[in-house]
């Protein structure tokens, strides 16, 4: 008896590696098919809205979002997609995820550096949470 339910909690664990596995590359893939000026509407449609159960918690399409304030009346909107994994660790760490940035509703770039470029321009202090994010 003991053998059958090891066996199942590996099938349930190695399912929910390989659902976690393809959520993520089909966010790469989905990235790749973007271009700059698609409004935030046509992005979110091409990325889904799709969310698993794995690992324990709910990881959703988009997994996060903040603004980003520029000034007073100016803000970049950023979405953050799952898209890899650093560590084997069950956490979701922003490494682990990939920005989308939006200006006035409208895609400007995406990934780590293009992020890193706006920050560095307009001299802003933005720090990346590398602590786990698992809820």
């Amino acid at each position: 008896m003991k053998k059958v339910i090891y066996l199942l909690m590996a099938v349930i664990i190695v399912s929910g590696c390989m659902n976690l596995s393809s959520f993520r590359a089909r966010n790469r893939e989905k990235i790749v098919n973007l271009s700059r000026g698609l409004t935030k509407q046509q992005v979110v449609q091409i990325m889904g809205t799709r969310s698993i159960d794995a690992m324990g918690y709910r990881i959703t399409n988009p997994y996060k979002s903040e603004v980003l304030r520029l000034g007073e009346e100016k803000g970049l909107e950023i979405l953050y997609y799952y898209t890899e994994t650093k560590r084997a660790d069950n956490a979701i760490t922003d490494d682990e995820l990939t920005p989308l940035i939006f200006d006035q509703g409208e895609l400007t770039g995406w990934g780590w550096n293009f992020l890193e470029d706006i920050i560095r321009r307009y001299g802003l202090e933005f720090k990346t949470n590398k602590s786990s994010l698992a809820r």
